[in-house]
């Protein structure tokens, strides 16, 4: 056995080098998230990384060959060869923020999965010797620090393929896995580990998931039971998602605050606040510290040594106007109504009508589009696609009359082009030929993606009748006229005209709002004899065990529970909701004149964000955990009127792409922006090579912002449901 070599394990935030550049900006999960695989790509970086290791080899005989990579005059290579290798969580994360080919252009030639490559591993015979297909590459992984992938990890180094492995953990590394990890390094290919809190996929700037599709639901109705241990690993993946959020950020909150009423979310507040208190590295201070994280003396081992440093370089400069960053616990089951109802924003509606599931759109299979295989599977992301990005939050009837705008610019601009290829006086017109048609080419797509998907929404709207039972869920959903809504629900589940599904989700809503005075016996009656299946039509009762009201917090239909005092002329509505049209475009079906009739609906999570940004949170309904206000010799009364800067809203279960755009609304109305869906907000931006933001509006993104408001929230969750996904999962929970 060789001697024993070093390893740096960075474990901190403090790896986006200037702190101070995110902290005194809006929460932007696009941008923290990018800025950890910027700072993972970066080959200069890696070469720093290697000189300083590459000090540490030469005291251990460089039984490591870490400096081989050097030029003969001793200089690093800045054009340095990578591969990258994910797991199924970290895929999804790096897929969130990074196109393959921007991947491709900082020099990675390859991009597999531990699992993948784990399975054709083990499918071949096995190896004593050290395989070199891949010998010339530096190997970048980045995955989650679970058993399963430090599993994967042993295998691939006790025969490893590539030069050298920087391997980045997307959360804190226990002491017991990383030293499993040491045992492994036989070979000492391990150059460095570190820890990126990049462990939350960020579908928008101001919205953040876990993407943990599965018992999202049932985790929420087992906590504080017997049946709980099953979800374990569930409950731990949500609080570690919501630690890296906080990481990510570099925020510690002045207070954690969780919905009274459900046991999940009271359970999730104080781990999270005991795990603040535990680690150090939620403490954040301008000076670099080293506190040894996770620091071990493996001398004894018969295997790699590897010494844990965590190196801290952060400075938090949040500004409060108050009550600084504010975390609130939420729980899916006290807002049962809005993962049930028709969407008709661009977004929203494309994952309830067609499903978008990390970022790409299905549409094979859709009439008029058999033709053209280019267009089965499309990615609609805000980082990639800049019509995406600016009209994500745009109702239908918006989204027409902007389709209309890029069509007929495309079509302009075809013109122009074809009118050119005729025209050649010179080879310098040739060339400007030559390097404007990539560009030509990519609108064309970009113009035959959204058009292919608006066609299809419309197709889908007016063959489901889509407007006319939207209209009834609003009613539902916003007002008591029990006569009038029976009528109605009786002529829906009797019409051959509305789809099944539609006919159990307007039943289900039904039996929300009149739970204690409708006859359930007979709508479910009713549903049957309107085609809807026995197992579904179960639903109803189970929904009801989820999300009654002897099972949700207070609030659901406007009575404004939340606030510690009656709000005086809140109209919600009117504050969160724009006006909506559905006016005659393209591709769409008639509609004109509908003013704000399928946007009557706001969200439970708008109620209460009202009531906490303006101080008047009730502690009954939400209360503080004790010891998590951060403020010297301040009570609980005295925190729950503080007014936050910032908010941090995570649900428990799940959320929506609706709730997404409302937040986007709050944001906007503040002026803290939050990216997309046309608010020509701007935000900061990556230096690739340096890590450090840069607030030139020239350089932004579309989905970025740069504007400071008076109050900026985020809104998180364990996933992003729509009514199909929800309903699975309340299938799943057995009640």
């Amino acid at each position: 056995m060789a001697p024993s070599s070093s390893s740096l394990i960075s474990s901190s935030s403090s790896s986006l080098s200037s702190s101070s550049s995110l902290s005194s900006f809006p929460m932007d999960g696009i941008a923290a998230i990018r800025q950890y695989i910027d700072r993972m790509l970066d080959s200069s970086a890696l070469e720093k990384q290697r000189q300083l290791l590459g000090v540490v080899g030469n005291n251990n005989n460089n039984h490591n060959g870490i400096n081989n990579n050097n030029n003969n005059n001793g200089t690093p290579n800045k054009m340095m060869m990578k591969a990258f290798l994910l797991d199924a969580v970290t895929t999804q994360i790096v897929s969130s923020v990074y196109s393959q080919t921007e991947i491709l252009s900082k020099q990675v030639y390859l991009v597999t999965r531990l699992d993948e490559d784990d399975k054709k591993r083990q499918q071949r015979q096995p190896q004593e010797v050290v395989t070199t297909e891949v010998g010339h590459l530096t190997a970048l992984v980045f995955c989650r620090p679970t058993p399963a992938n430090i599993d994967y990890l042993g295998r691939e180094l006790s025969s490893p393929r590539f030069r050298h492995y920087h391997i980045y953990f997307s959360s804190v590394l226990s002491t017991g896995l990383l030293r499993l990890l040491a045992e492994h390094d036989r070979w000492e290919r391990v150059a460095s580990v570190q820890e990126y809190f990049a462990d939350f996929v960020p579908i928008n700037p101001d919205l953040w998931t876990l993407q943990s599709t599965a018992h999202s639901l049932v985790l929420t109705t087992a906590a504080g039971t017997s049946w709980a241990p099953k979800y374990a690993a569930q409950y731990e993946r949500q609080l570690q998602g919501l630690q890296s959020m906080l990481l990510a950020m570099k925020r510690q909150p002045t207070c954690i605050r969780y919905a009274g009423h459900s046991a999940c979310a009271e359970e999730l507040a104080q781990d999270l606040h005991e795990a603040i208190l535990a680690d150090d590295i939620f403490h954040f201070r301008g000076a670099v510290e080293n506190n040894m994280h996770n620091m071990h003396n493996m001398h004894n081992m018969h295997t790699t040594t590897m010494n844990t440093t965590t190196t801290m370089n952060t400075t938090n400069t949040n500004t409060a106007t108050n009550g600084g960053l504010v975390v609130l616990i939420l729980d899916r089951r006290d807002d049962p109504v809005t993962p049930l109802l028709s969407q008709w924003t661009y977004q929203a509606m494309v994952h309830e009508l067609l499903g978008l599931n990390n970022h790409r759109v299905v549409l094979k299979g859709a009439p008029n589009l058999e033709d053209n295989a280019e267009l089965n599977e499309v990615v609609l992301s805000a980082t990639q696609d800049a019509f995406f990005a600016k009209h994500l939050h745009s109702n239908f009837g918006e989204l027409g009359e902007a389709i209309q705008f890029l069509l007929r610019d495309y079509q302009t601009q075809s013109a122009q082009h074809s009118s050119a290829t005729q025209n050649f006086a010179s080879l310098e017109e040739m060339q400007a030929f030559m390097e404007k048609f990539p560009q030509i080419r990519s609108q064309s797509y970009t113009v035959s993606k959204h058009v292919a998907i608006l066609s299809e929404l419309a197709r889908l709207v007016e063959t489901c009748s889509l407007l006319d039972v939207s209209q009834l869920e609003q009613e539902l959903a916003t007002s008591d006229d029990h006569s009038n809504h029976w009528r109605q629900l009786m002529e829906k589940l009797a019409s051959p005209s509305i789809k099944v599904p539609d006919k159990l989700r307007l039943g289900l809503l039904y039996a929300l709002r009149y739970e204690t005075v409708g006859n359930l016996h007979m709508v479910q009656s009713a549903m049957s004899k309107g085609g809807v299946p026995q197992d579904w039509i179960q639903l109803l009762p189970i929904l009801l065990r989820y999300a009654g009201k002897q099972a949700r917090g207070p609030g659901l239909f406007g009575h404004y529970e939340h606030f510690s005092s009656k709000p005086n002329g809140l109209v919600l509505s009117k504050l969160m909701t724009k006006s909506f049209f559905l006016s005659n475009v393209v591709l769409l079906p008639s509609g004109g004149g509908a003013d704000n009739i399928y946007a009557q609906h706001v969200p439970l999570v708008m109620e209460t964000v009202q009531a906490v940004t303006k101080g008047k949170l009730s502690t009954r309904t939400h209360p503080i955990v004790p010891g998590s206000c951060r403020r010297p010799n301040l009570t609980a009364a005295a925190a729950s009127t503080l007014i936050p800067s910032e908010v941090l809203i995570f649900m428990v279960g799940g959320i929506t792409y609706e709730e997404g755009t409302k937040i986007h609304e709050f944001n906007v109305s503040n002026g803290s922006g939050g990216g997309g869906g046309g608010s020509g907000t701007t935000t900061t931006t990556t230096n690739s090579s340096s890590g450090h933001a840069n607030s030139s509006a020239a350089s932004l993104e579309p989905w970025q912002s740069n504007v400071q408001g008076k109050q900026h929230v985020v809104l998180a969750g364990s996933t992003v449901h729509n009514s199909t996904s929800f309903l699975d999962e309340l299938r799943a929970t057995s009640l």
